[in-house]
């Protein structure tokens, strides 16, 4: 009767042939350089090295790169790399104090410059601050209603985001959050690009693990 059971599961559950665990795809801590990123505004980000190790860092609030609708202009896409179900996560640590504009994004499902998906992860939440946002042939549109603080500070900060495509559910944690610190459900956009950024402030960016399954 043993040895039946593990067939008749395999018989009327299929998918679980299938079933996957996460795996790493993508691993990055910038000490050996950043030729495995596409940086919309080059001049704009550069690789600082210290005693610490190295890091990747947004250098000037403004940016070269205008994106055909509104939408960040720090934009950095790790290359050869698409991706479906994922969670990525990432230490990101705010370099200039703007008050309630300080954010810091993440870039995902991205399919071009008109057509994906971005976490804002902005210290004060309005209608274009602090949500997880679609850009689609227009100005970027809010998903979520999120009315959380971010707690930046001028310390270090852990990011991760996740998605599942079945359920279309986007989940954006802060540091040591059991619960999201945001979530939605969208199926828009399937399998993309991802990557790390800001709408116009400084970061600095290390240890970045990208997971797939």
């Amino acid at each position: 009767m043993k040895n039946i059971l593990p067939l008749l599961f395999c018989l009327l559950f299929p998918e679980a042939l299938f079933a996957q665990s996460p795996k790493v795809v993508f691993e990055e801590n910038f000490e050996s350089g950043t030729e495995r990123w596409e940086m919309l505004d080059p001049a704009t980000w550069q690789l600082k090295k210290s005693d610490d190790g190295s890091t990747f860092e947004i250098t000037e609030r403004g940016s070269k790169y205008k994106p055909p609708v509104r939408s960040p202009g720090h934009v950095a896409l790790i290359k050869d790399l698409k991706v479906g179900n994922f969670d990525i996560t990432f230490r990101v640590r705010s370099t200039k104090d703007t008050g309630n504009h300080r954010d810091c994004c993440v870039f995902f499902g991205y399919q071009d410059d008109q057509h994906f998906y971005y976490v804002h992860l902005g210290a004060k939440p309005d209608p274009h601050s602090g949500q997880i946002m679609i850009v689609k042939e227009a100005p970027r549109l809010a998903l979520t209603k999120n009315e959380k603080l971010t707690p930046w500070d001028d310390e270090w900060h852990t990011v991760r985001v996740s998605r599942d495509l079945k359920e279309g559910m986007i989940k954006v944690y802060f540091d040591g959050m059991t619960e999201p610190h945001m979530e939605v459900a969208d199926r828009t956009f399937g399998a993309g690009r991802i990557g790390i950024g800001s709408f116009d402030d400084l970061n600095e960016f290390d240890d970045i693990v990208v997971r797939q399954w």
